[in-house]
């Protein structure tokens, strides 16, 4: 009589389909382990089907799309490897500035994740969902063969399009912050570099150099400082994080080639052939991008320049110092040189170590400020800012670097509360529609009936998008609408303010006042709930409300009404990605304020563009270009 399996001869006498649905109650990591219990569990968890389950059950793309991917890696487990690691960046990301709104919406490209800038704009003739959105890129995140995962920043300076390659830092499955960040670590061929002239033993006189200042340091004090633990980019004063964030975006930076400027991701399947055309585009444009981020492509020839590290992504030291040594070296511009302001800001060396003599020794003005931020968000004096030099010192490269980070943050009615001096995106956390939360979720719209298309006496309406979300306060269940993006040509809203609180608990008695729709069909009021809309208040930062209505029609639209005015804002719920592959690319702003405009702004800073086709584009979606 035949003993029955156990252990793992029972996994590995099951059907290979059933053990694919086992696999659905383990994690990658279970996974992973299993295969180190033998080398039949080792073969069988190499097998492509098991991890293709595993990619499927994460449910960020469709099976389809998932075979399409698969020709970008090695294998479907590497395929996964950069699905758990892009996953938790998948969403919406805002910032304060500017006041009209900063939304960065980061969807699936093609083996990659795509940061998407939405232009704040007026609503084109043919409507949300026909007319194509205005859209800038900010960055992607692209996976390696063997599902590694690569940052490229992209930013525009004196008419020209720039990549500005760089790593990604473990991502944290509850990230809310997306920081642009300097790194620093240790040359790999450090052994070989050793024995270069360019990279020998720095000086004292060398390191006075980089260092804001090395008084009171010995030499054998800064070799036990390797052994130290690093200090973090954040811990770092506000000039020293943007000047270093300006001397490495000016030095890896690559032209973009003439192939890279096609798609970023393949549009919809309403044409299966052009789609199958642009999958084949896409595959050979990720497959060059990676060549150029190891090689340095044709832009820059690294066997002619032995000071530069093999690495693209990576600054040496050395390079550090002539970008220092230069007068210029800090001309930081916040906008392009065509169609923004400058904001420029030049700073001799002396000057720069001088201004850092002061802080050291508590003569200085406070250049920095107070903006030390720990792990739980909170600042104070004995969060002290890190010197230059005790940044630098650790390792011998620096790069650029994105860091998806979990930080604690207070919110005010859904809107974080967030630091004016980091280079950050803040994730808004979207609700999935429940059975007791049906309206949650993003919406967008224009004041005025009908919704939809702007009318014959308004031919430019703004385009507002809300994010509605739920709150219990004092024992009532309340419906926030939150503005996330507004396309006046000035702001009269403030970033993050509450369009409308609505006690969905509490039934309007008020009449809807139009009988028909766009289409002359009667309107059919499903539900209206008592509620408050913004007004001005106390000035701007500090809106008033006022009492009017939401009504929700059968056709799954809402309209909320001010009752005293009688104005009414039209929404209807909005699927970002289908927006996206059909919208209209723009070119997007310099680097560092491309990734995070931090100066205090009431106008359109995106819609000034330097080429004449997308400025008819913008005019004809009523964008105020300056």
């Amino acid at each position: 009589m035949l003993s029955e399996p156990c252990g793992s001869s029972l996994l590995l006498s099951l059907p290979y389909d059933i053990f694919a649905i086992v696999s659905w109650s383990l994690s990658p990591r279970d996974l992973c382990n299993l295969s180190l219990c033998c080398r039949s569990l080792c073969a069988l968890m190499a097998t492509e089907k098991v991890w293709l389950t595993r990619c499927e059950m994460m449910g960020i793309l469709s099976h389809r799309d998932l075979i399409e991917w698969r020709k970008g890696v090695s294998s479907y487990k590497a395929l996964c490897r950069f699905l758990i690691c892009v996953e938790p960046l998948i969403g919406i990301w805002v910032h304060q500035n500017p006041e009209l709104g900063n939304v960065v919406y980061v969807m699936p490209g093609f083996v990659s994740v795509v940061g998407c800038r939405i232009i704040p704009q007026e609503l084109g003739p043919l409507g949300i969902e026909d007319g194509p959105i205005l859209w800038a890129p900010v960055f992607e995140v692209v996976g390696n063969s063997d599902g590694s995962a690569t940052f490229f920043l992209h930013g525009r300076d004196k008419g020209q399009d720039f990549f500005y390659p760089g790593s990604v830092k473990p991502v944290e499955r509850a990230c809310n912050v997306l920081l642009l960040e300097v790194e620093t670590r240790q040359q790999e061929n450090r052994d070989e570099l050793l024995h270069s002239k360019s990279f020998a033993p720095l000086s004292d006189k060398d390191l006075r150099k980089v260092c804001r200042s090395n008084s009171g340091i010995s030499r054998s004090q800064r070799v036990l400082g390797q052994n130290e633990a690093k200090v973090p980019f954040s811990r770092l004063g506000f000039c020293d994080r943007r000047k270093l964030l300006h001397v490495v975006t000016t030095q890896v930076r690559q032209k973009v080639p003439e192939w890279a400027n096609g798609p970023l991701f393949p549009r919809l399947r309403d044409d299966e052939e052009n789609f199958q055309k642009e999958l084949v585009l896409l595959l050979e444009r990720r497959s060059l991008l990676m060549h150029m981020y190891r090689h340095g492509g044709c832009q820059i020839d690294w066997k002619a320049s032995p000071e530069l590290s093999t690495d693209p992504s990576q600054m040496e030291l050395s390079q550090i110092r002539k970008s220092l040594d230069h007068p210029s070296g800090f001309c930081i511009s916040h906008s392009d040189d065509d169609s923004h302001t400058q904001y420029t800001k030049r700073k001799g060396l002396g000057g720069y170590f001088r201004d850092s003599l002061k802080h050291i020794l508590g003569k200085s003005s406070s250049t920095n400020g107070s903006d030390a931020i720990s792990k739980n968000g909170s600042s104070s004096s004995e969060h002290k800012h890190a010197q230059l030099h005790e940044f630098l010192r650790s390792d011998d490269t620096i790069r650029l670097a994105l860091h998806a980070a979990n930080v604690k943050l207070s919110s005010y009615r859904a809107w974080p509360n967030m630091h004016e001096s980091r280079f950050a995106l803040y994730k808004l956390p979207m609700r999935v529609p429940t059975a007791d939360q049906d309206y949650a979720g993003l919406w967008g719209g224009t004041f005025g009936w009908p919704p939809g298309r702007p009318s014959t006496d308004k031919p430019g309406k703004a385009l507002f998008f809300l994010l509605l979300s739920y709150e219990e306060s004092q024992g009532q269940r309340n419906l926030i609408a939150t503005k996330i993006l507004e396309g006046t040509h000035y702001v009269l809203h403030p970033n993050g303010s509450a369009m409308f609180i609505v006690n969905i608990d509490e039934p309007s008695l008020d009449p809807f006042p139009f009988e028909t729709d766009a289409d002359s069909l009667p309107v059919n009021v499903k539900h209206a709930f008592i509620g408050e809309g913004i007004a001005n208040g106390y000035g701007f930062r500090y809106p008033g409300s006022k009492p009017g209505s939401l009504f929700v029609f059968q056709n799954g639209l809402l309209a909320f009404i001010w009752k005293e005015s009688r104005a009414i804002l039209t929404l209807q719920r909005l699927n970002l990605q289908e927006l996206l592959r059909k919208g209209e690319r723009v070119p997007p702003l310099p680097p560092i304020a491309n990734f995070s405009y931090l100066t205090k702004s009431y106008s359109n800073v995106f819609a000034g563009f330097p080429n004449n086709s997308t400025c008819l584009s913008s005019q004809r979606f009523g964008l105020p270009l300056r």
